[in-house]
């Protein structure tokens, strides 16, 4: 997966349980390569936003845990971890739902991000300049109350404030979730020049498949708390029973991989 071969974070065969008894993942494996952008795909409910709070430490606030398996960032086990020391490790979550600080505006909220920053107020000021490079909007709105600003707007700043965190990895749930397809492109394509520019590597959970394998290098395909199919994102993107899953191309209705033949290969979490 990685030209470097160095591989940033792996989970391995890791089972999620909820309230002790409500079994939510059942044995995920992934890995994202350093510098690589990586798509954890599936339809809603599939466990993508599960995937991706195990691996932010933030199950915890929802009385979920993880119960089987481990996660490992940058050759460490991180699965029980604070998570604000994740943060300063430099693995940052941008959350399902464009969570925003809306009585802050959107520069105070920038900041925030910055919050466990050791490096000095001139590297935060050049790391405020450089988001408002990635994203112009934001400068035009810097001073406009978060609360107020639009939905796609809130979403850039969402990304924004975890890049002013200066992270080595970015977790992103749902961040085409709500908004305009034009729009989509627009936040995808800020994301792809953000690993390629700054080096961040990215797991990017989304359900709209076909656009984050535009962009992803690799994926995998979640349904009901497996991974049931995984590879290169080129191979994906033209895979049959990937269109038809996602998009209702086939003639019966809408698939399960469970009645498709690629369900039967290896299964990662015997």
């Amino acid at each position: 997966m990685s030209e470097n071969g160095n591989i940033l974070l792996t989970v391995n065969n890791i089972e999620v349980i909820y309230d002790h008894v409500i079994l939510v993942l059942k044995g995920v494996s992934l890995e994202v390569p350093e510098g690589g952008i990586v798509a954890l795909l599936g339809a809603n409910g599939a466990g993508k936003t599960t995937t991706i709070k195990a691996i932010s430490n933030l199950l915890g606030t929802e009385r979920g845990e993880v119960t089987k398996g481990t996660i490992e960032y940058d050759n460490a086990r991180i699965e029980r971890l604070n998570p604000s020391e994740l943060v300063k490790r430099g693995v940052v979550q941008v959350m399902e739902g464009r969570h925003v600080f809306e009585h802050l505006n959107v520069e105070e909220n920038l900041l925030t991000g910055a919050y466990l920053r050791k490096d000095g107020a001139n590297a935060i000021k050049q790391d405020l300049e450089k988001v408002y490079h990635y994203f112009p909007r934001l400068r035009e709105r810097r001073t406009s109350q978060a609360g107020y600003i639009s939905g796609g707007e809130q979403q850039m700043l969402a990304t924004g404030r975890a890049l002013m965190a200066a992270p080595k990895m970015m977790l992103l749930d749902e961040p085409s979730m709500g908004l305009a397809p034009q729009l989509v492109e627009e936040i995808f394509e800020i994301v792809a020049t953000l690993n390629q520019k700054e080096g961040v590597s990215i797991l990017l959970a989304e359900q709209n498949a076909m656009m984050a394998l535009k962009f992803a290098t690799y994926g995998y395909i979640l349904e009901n708390g497996r991974v049931v199919m995984d590879g290169e994102a080129s191979s994906l993107r033209e895979n049959e029973d990937v269109k038809e899953f996602y998009l209702g191309l086939g003639a019966g209705g809408r698939k399960s991989f469970r009645d498709v033949k690629y369900y039967r290969r290896r299964k990662r979490w015997l």
